[in-house]
Order: structure tokens, then sequence, then C-alpha cells
């Protein structure tokens, strides 16, 4: 069994034959796959493409990516959905949200301290709700940890970690667990390679950000990623680490339902 942690399977890169998709998934053993929101519009569509698939489960939040177009009245609308979400068991985490100084145009200024405002706020209902976060993390992992510490232990996925060893080892202490993903499937790839390696295997999940970031073996025209893919990247981890398949399967499955705690519902509600 195996859990993609962050697939954006709503993504207009898979209209054509998203279920599809999800199915050559759940043949390749993924029985459950998180998808989370990047914005208002897109709350109601996680939220029902999450019931339309086996083990689909979803969060809710804005995307740093998206703040720039978002407002006050949507952070309005997301505390509400959370309220409303919170009898669904498909409903897993807050997410995808995060920093992102990587992006030159929202990296400084106005621009950044929207996205630093947006995080806290959506980071302060994760605690009111006593809910995990989905983190996009992308050269801003000191200043994530600088708005956790004003918190409880929130906990969650770093999702595509690529920092330090200690900023790792900061946000573990945190409850998080790093994603492991398409990234750690290239030699280049050295940073996150040695964390694949080196960081506890209780402190790792996999995933795909599916259609993005697609791993080494998928060459052009054909680079769309795939939660399916998700099989190959957990022996990628495998063989770095130098254990099984089915070991890498178990750890990270267990993992992902620690820090995703109603997750475990959420496989669950295909029983129902």
């Amino acid at each position: 069994m195996l859990i993609d942690t962050h697939c954006h399977l709503d993504a207009a890169e898979f209209d054509a034959d998203r279920q599809q998709v999800a199915d050559h998934a759940c043949e390749a053993g993924v029985q459950s796959i998180v998808i989370p929101a990047i914005e208002r519009a897109n709350f109601p569509i996680v939220r029902d493409l999450a019931g339309q698939i086996a083990g689909g489960a979803y969060a809710l939040g804005i995307h740093p990516l998206y703040v720039q177009r978002a407002d006050d009245s949507d952070l309005d609308v997301l505390r509400d959905t959370i309220k409303q979400s919170l009898g669904d068991p498909r409903f897993v985490a807050i997410g995808e949200i995060g920093l992102d100084f990587f992006v030159p145009e929202i990296s400084s200024g106005e621009p950044r301290e929207r996205q630093e405002r947006f995080y806290a706020a959506q980071l302060a209902m994760a605690a009111e709700f006593h809910l995990p976060v989905l983190l996009h993390v992308r050269r801003s992992q000191d200043i994530l940890l600088k708005y956790l510490r004003r918190h409880g232990r929130i906990g969650g996925i770093a999702h595509a970690f690529n920092g330090s060893a200690q900023q790792a080892q900061a946000f573990i202490d945190q409850g998080f667990a790093l994603g492991m993903g398409g990234a750690m499937t290239y030699e280049r790839a050295l940073q996150i390679r040695r964390h694949a390696v080196e960081v506890d295997l209780a402190h790792l999940v996999l995933e795909t950000d599916a259609p993005d970031i697609p791993p080494a073996w998928l060459h052009p025209p054909q680079r769309r990623n795939r939660p399916g893919e998700l099989a190959r990247i957990a022996g990628v981890l495998a063989d770095l680490r130098g254990i099984t398949a089915a070991q890498v399967a178990h750890a990270t499955t267990a993992n992902a339902m620690r820090v995703l705690p109603r997750l475990p519902a959420a496989i669950l509600a295909d029983a129902d």
C-alpha cells in the first residue's frame, strides 16, 4: 500500500483522462491520493474529486503562488469551508499553504508581505481547528519555521523538501514529515538524496506533486507526472536506503497516517 500525499489531480493536464489516471494509480498500488487546494475557486473541486476516486482525500488552503490574486474575503471563505468540512472524513489538512521566495516577483516587498500575511492567517486556522498543514517550501524554510514556532506543534508535511539537514530536523521537531517525490529520482539531486538516506525513515512520506515534478524516467513529450509513478519513486527510495520497496511502502504509509491523523478515515470512507 502506497499513499500519494500530494497530487494535484484536479489540474487541467488531467482533464482528458482523469479517471484513467486514478485507476492506473490504484493498479500501481496507490491506495490513497491527497489532493490539495490552491485557491478559493477550487475548494469545491478538490472536495468533489476526492469523493469520486478510491482513497481520495483533500486539503483546503490558498497556495502562495495564488495569494496575489486572492483577497481577505477568500480567507473568510476558507475558514467557513474548513468548519463545514470537519464532518467530512475525506478532509485531512490545511493546504497547500506556505511561502515561495524562489519566484523573484513575489520574494520581496509588498508581495512577500502579502504571502506572509496569508500564511500566518492559515496557520492560525490550522491551530484553531487542530489540523495539520501541507507546506509549500521554496527558499523559505527559516521564515516558515519562524511562524510555526508561534504555535504549538501543528505538524503535517513539508512538501518537496529541499533544505539543509538542520532545517530538516527543525521541521521534524515541529511534527512534520518530509515529502519525497520525483526530484529524488535524479542523480544530481544530491541534497535531496542525502535526506532520503540520512533522515530517519519514520519522518519521510511519498508524493508525486503530479502533474508537476516528473521523475527522471519521464522524457519529452511524455513529461506529465501521474500518481501511478509513486511505486517507482518508492523503489528509488528503497534502493537509496538499501531496503525493500515493501519496507518503504509500510513505513511511509504509517508516517502519512501519523502526520495526517484524519487520513485513515478518508481511506475507510470507501468501505461505508
